[in-house]
Parts: C-alpha cells; structure tokens; sequence
C-alpha cells in the first residue's frame, strides 16, 4: 500500500521515532487533531508498513552484554542460494543485531553483541567457521557506543 504523507502524518511518525509510548492524547496535541483522527491515521501507517516495528531499547550493559562488533564477512560463492543460507543464519542469531548486504570488499556487515570475548569465539564458530561458504571475515571492537539508533531524518 502506497500513501501520501502529509505534515500531519510526519509529525506522528517523528514523535512515535522519540518515544513510542506517547499516549494518544498527548499525540493527538502534538498534531491538533482528535484522539479518534490520530488513532485512524496511526492504523493506515502501520498497515502501509510505514512503522515496521515498535520496541523497546534495551540497555546492553545492564544484562551484560557489554561488548559490540562490528564484523564484515566475506563469502566464497554468491549464488542466491547461498546468500539466502548466510541471511537466514544471521537473522535467526539473536547475538546479530543487525546484518547488511552490502557491495565493497565484504558482502555482509554485522553489528553482534557479545558477553564477553569466549562469548563472541562461540558466535564466530556458529556463524562462520560451520560455515563452509564463508572465505573469512574481518572484526572491529567498539570501544564506545557514540550514537545508536533507527530514527530517519523525516
């Protein structure tokens, strides 16, 4: 479904991108409009799959994750295949936070999460290493999480 934003509409997806427990009240003053036009309007962006997902952030530190990479894998063979195998790997692997198919020098960015460095050995052996297609990959440690976010700039 395809829809034309107006100013109105942006200005509920900017606030839900800030905090998406706002209430409808509050959200329906942001917008001057009725709670009931607000709840209509927040419908037809979620089913146009405009908001993909509502979460909540979860401070990493606090349930010892305290560690982030940033690995770019590169694979031996790129049929469809097996670019759909390595997906379907990354996506099911709750340590990956994010994964990119990306052109460049690797084919795949991730952004994992780990315990400790025994912890992120145990997810390089899941991920790449049983892994045959994967030629190698390349890791970064974070030293600090500057920014983290999804928000667009709408």
């Amino acid at each position: 479904m395809n829809i034309d934003l107006d100013e109105t509409d942006l200005i509920i997806l900017r606030q839900l991108q800030k905090d998406c427990r706002i209430g409808l009240e509050q959200l329906s003053q942001e917008c001057s409009l009725s709670v009931p036009s607000v709840q209509r309007r927040l419908k037809k962006l979620r089913e146009s799959d405009l908001i993909q997902q509502e979460v909540a952030i979860l401070n990493p530190a606090r349930f010892n994750y305290k560690m982030t990479f940033v690995v770019l894998v590169e694979l031996d063979r790129e049929s469809l295949d097996q670019l759909d195998h390595f997906r379907k790997r990354a996506r099911s692997d709750p340590q990956v936070q994010q994964c990119y198919y990306v052109t460049g020098d690797a084919d795949f960015i991730l952004i994992c999460s780990a315990q400790d460095m025994q912890d992120f050995e145990a997810l390089t052996h899941r991920l790449f290493f049983e892994n045959s297609n994967v030629r190698r990959f390349r890791t970064s440690v974070s030293m600090e999480r500057t920014k983290v976010g999804l928000s667009l700039p709408i």
